[in-house]
């Protein structure tokens, strides 16, 4: 069969995890952003399955797919076997990134620092006792492999860390030592960071409300920051991308912490598939670099299309 020249974009949203609201919204922005350069098709995906239609000799695949079996390997497995072209990181990067405490142990191994942490799972939790005295009755209790801030906990003192560690039911959990100080986001492009933003939620805490209520965090791109400190949150934005295997582009997130005036910026994760409307951070570290939201989609799957065309 021959194979055509310019393929159809066939766009994935929607999927089976928490965050499917989330990503039936980047999926639209990102498919009507995409039909300016290619053809483009809007998939949305309601199993953990590929859509019954996707043809390897027509499609290039634009996973929109935030979470659970979207950004954890499990879709980019199931392209790989059907042999269709995707954008985005394969599917041994995706698996690594989406687990929090391998991330940061592959970043550490390159210089990035990162906070320490201890990791269980549902059914082996730590004693409050236990966590105050490794990390400190000041910590962030979150899922270790999920995404837009599901199920995060700030806990500010022991009370509230025995509410947390009680509310655990089931999965595989990461408790960090808390890091106080300015949180920043960094687009990588083909293994190029683009623009520095600085996230500022209105309630001390970057969460799921704050990320996804109108008006609750006040985001400035580029970020105020002195030419050498951007140029550092850049450069590692770079290293970790590396680190981890990345493909084509990811957004790094950093803390840049009160606590080490010396060497500020903390890894936080990596998205491998973070959002995208026009408003989402990605998108906001492109246009400080002078890419547009259609520039930038455009930009981001381009790679996937020349895999495509060889």
């Amino acid at each position: 069969m021959k194979i055509p020249s310019d393929p159809i974009i066939a766009v994935l949203c929607g999927g089976t995890s928490s965050e499917r609201t989330v990503s039936l919204g980047s999926g639209a922005a990102s498919a009507l952003a995409l039909s300016a350069s290619f053809p483009t098709r809007l998939f949305t995906v309601d199993a953990d399955a590929l859509p019954a239609d996707l043809d390897p000799a027509r499609h290039v695949v634009f996973s929109t797919l935030h979470g659970t079996f979207g950004e954890d390997g499990g879709m980019q497995r199931l392209l790989d076997a059907a042999g269709v072209a995707y954008a985005g990181c394969d599917a041994a990067a995706s698996a690594l990134i989406m687990d929090k405490t391998a991330t940061k142990a592959a970043a550490a191994a390159r210089g990035i620092n990162v906070a320490k942490g201890l990791t269980f799972s549902a059914s082996e939790k730590p004693s409050v006792e236990a966590v105050i005295a490794a990390l400190g009755d000041q910590v962030v209790v979150k899922p270790n492999d999920q995404g837009s801030s599901v199920g995060l906990t700030v806990a500010t003192d022991r009370t509230v860390l025995a509410q947390a560690l009680d509310g655990i039911t089931e999965g595989n959990w990461l408790i960090e030592e808390r890091l106080v100080g300015r949180e920043l986001s960094v687009g990588v492009l083909n293994g190029k960071a683009l623009g520095v933003v600085e996230i500022r939620p209105k309630s001390g805490v970057y969460d799921f409300a704050s990320k996804y209520t109108k008006g609750a965090t006040q985001y400035l791109a580029p970020a105020p920051l002195p030419e050498a400190l951007t140029a550092a949150a850049q450069k590692a934005a770079e290293i970790a991308y590396a680190a981890c295997g990345c493909r084509d582009y990811s957004r790094v997130d950093f803390m840049l912490c009160e606590q080490n005036v010396n060497n500020p910026l903390y890894l936080l994760e990596i998205n491998t598939l973070p959002g995208m409307k026009e408003t989402s951070l990605l998108p906001m570290s492109a246009r400080c670099a002078g890419l547009d939201f259609t520039a930038l989609v455009r930009e981001l799957v381009s790679p996937a299309v020349q895999r495509f065309r060889r």
